[in-house]
């Protein structure tokens, strides 16, 4: 096994879910589908469209690539899962699918809490906004997301590859979670169960106070703006930053926050899906939604789109017009002679 761990267990069986598999599979297809499109979708427009080469649209476009990775971590596995008789993961592969998990999920937390960042200066100091976060500062602010992501997965499966598993080795989860493989470990798992409750305690805390703080600012910033038309403005670029939010820290707590203990198996798994499956969907539906400046730019590539088919339409069928009419006129000239 993995070097130090005495484990006996090489796999686990992910019980995942036991009735309407064949509705679930088309119904997560769906999901993952309209994830893949959404998000890939979100980044083209940024990075073909001038106009969002700014820095929340830098921000957002690593946001959808999380939500790609992230997604892409569990759906597939979940997918095949459904369509098996018997749902078996190795022991390696549980150990990677839970650290890409940790990695892409702790990311993301300290992400949305960046871009509540950016828009506190974008509007307390708008005169500022560009010079204050410059192009430098804003791969900074993501290449340290990225690596405070990596480093707190890489703490956890350290600590879970100390744990030895001798038996049984059912997960009742679709996935490989923290919680479920603690109860399967005939080791001490004190020390994960502290890990787990500072480190996720503490980048939640922080990441949620400096989105407060930073959007207390907003707040008191835009009531001393007369004209509600600036103050609509300023919100409508908050909104939909706020509901990604409110839709991946609402069921990071559930999942987190509450003891593994004193929740059902079923709203694990519920709340698992949401987080994992879901919110990943969500988030580039919301901010098309919510954001005038991605609407209109969708728009645009859209009639671009259409206008690109029509015009490949019409020359399609004006080149089997030509092709017939010289066809027509070489039979006529056979006849004639």
């Amino acid at each position: 096994m993995v070097g130090g761990n005495h484990s006996n267990v090489t796999e686990f069986v992910l019980l995942g879910f036991t009735n309407l598999q064949e509705l679930l599979f088309v119904v997560f297809l769906i999901i993952y589908l309209t994830t893949l499109v959404g998000n890939l979708g979100m980044i083209v427009l940024i990075r073909t469209n001038s106009q969002l080469h700014v820095p929340m649209y830098f921000f957002l476009g690593h946001l959808s690539f999380l939500d790609i990775c992230y997604s892409s971590s569990v759906t597939p596995k979940l997918l095949l899962g459904l369509l098996a008789e018997r749902n078996v993961i190795s022991f390696n592969r549980c150990i990677a699918q839970f650290f890409f998990l940790a990695a892409f999920g702790t990311t993301e937390a300290i992400l949305l809490a960046v871009m509540a960042y950016d828009r506190y200066v974008a509007i307390c100091q708008p005169l500022h906004y560009l010079a204050s976060m410059s192009h430098g500062l804003c791969v900074q602010l993501v290449v340290g997301s990225y690596t405070a992501g990596s480093l707190n997965a890489l703490v956890h499966t350290s600590a879970l590859l100390r744990l030895s598993f001798c038996g049984p080795n059912l997960i009742n989860h679709f996935y490989c979670e923290t919680p479920p493989l603690l109860l399967l470990s005939c080791s001490d798992t004190r020390l994960n169960t502290m890990l787990l409750a500072l480190c996720v305690g503490s980048i939640v805390t922080t990441s949620v106070l400096a989105i407060v703080v930073s959007y207390t600012c907003i707040l008191l910033t835009t009531r001393g703006v007369r004209s509600a038309e600036d103050r609509h403005k300023a919100f409508s670029t908050c909104t939909s930053h706020l509901m990604a939010v409110a839709l991946f820290y609402g069921s990071v707590a559930f999942l987190y926050l509450r003891p593994f203990s004193r929740r059902t198996e079923d709203q694990g798994k519920a709340a698992s899906i949401f987080y994992t499956v879901v919110t990943p969907m969500l988030n580039p539906i919301i901010y098309s939604l919510r954001n005038r400046e991605v609407r209109s730019t969708l728009r645009r590539a859209m009639n671009k789109l259409l206008t690109f088919m029509d015009c490949h339409r019409s020359c399609s069928n004006q080149s089997k017009a030509d092709i017939t009419c010289r066809s027509g006129t070489s039979r006529r000239n056979k006849g004639d002679s």
